[in-house]
């Protein structure tokens, strides 16, 4: 049966380039480990996507809210729903010298910041620097391959399932206490995760989300660390 706008819903994916087949991102952690791409920081395993949140491409959104539970399926992004098309006039040429003005000794590979846009440079000679300014992955297809998991469903699993998310902890280190005549919901963080880093960046935007979907249910957050003795 179709999802809705406001389903929690796990799901877990691989992004490639078409063209080139290069791995962009997943949630499988052997993966990343076996193409080069994995990141200590990140928390692999099924993601939350709440559909109609844009927490994932839109074409890939539409095509989980028209899907069920249990299915698997490859999805085709063309460049206009992805980074966007190229375009020329985002390559341009600058001279050698106004950029060592700017404090820049370039080198082929570098990124540079020039009037707050980020560019590439990609080729050096005569005396000029030739810079895109395009994103990297502008003019690439994506290919998604989506596993949908499951529908959350209880109070409970969604709120860890959002915790998880932003926190990047893992749901089975979480504990939360909800004091439903007070509408009140304790996060209970171990010891060993608030030193990270943004952490509490992490917290506001919780918070943010927490408050938004559960508009009926959370009228109080708190944040608690607990820490063990060894």
């Amino acid at each position: 049966m179709p999802f809705n706008k406001g389903d929690f819903i796990l799901v877990e994916y691989t992004v490639r380039i078409k063209e080139t087949g290069a791995l962009l991102d997943t949630t499988n952690a052997d993966l990343a480990k076996q193409e080069n791409v994995y990141d200590a920081s990140k928390l692999y395993g099924p993601t939350l996507i709440v559909l109609g949140k844009n927490w994932i491409n839109s074409v890939v959104e539409e095509w989980i809210l028209n899907s069920s539970e249990n299915v698997e399926g490859e999805v085709e992004v063309p460049p206009s729903k992805a980074f966007g098309e190229r375009n020329p006039e985002k390559v341009r040429i600058y001279s050698l010298r106004e950029l060592q003005r700017r404090g820049y000794t370039p080198r082929i590979g570098d990124i540079v910041e020039i009037n707050g846009s980020q560019g590439i440079v990609k080729q050096i000679g005569g005396g000029r620097v030739i810079i895109d300014f395009n994103h990297p992955l502008a003019g690439k297809t994506l290919i998604y391959k989506v596993k949908i998991i499951k529908k959350l469903e209880s109070f409970e699993d969604k709120v860890k399932a959002l915790i998880s998310r932003h926190l990047k902890i893992p749901q089975e280190d979480i504990t939360i206490d909800y004091n439903s005549s007070e509408k009140k919901l304790s996060i209970n963080i171990p010891g060993k995760y608030v030193s990270r880093e943004n952490i509490n960046y992490a917290k506001l935007a919780l918070a943010a989300d927490l408050f938004e979907l559960f508009k009926d249910e959370i009228q109080a957050l708190v944040f608690s660390e607990v820490f063990k003795r060894p």
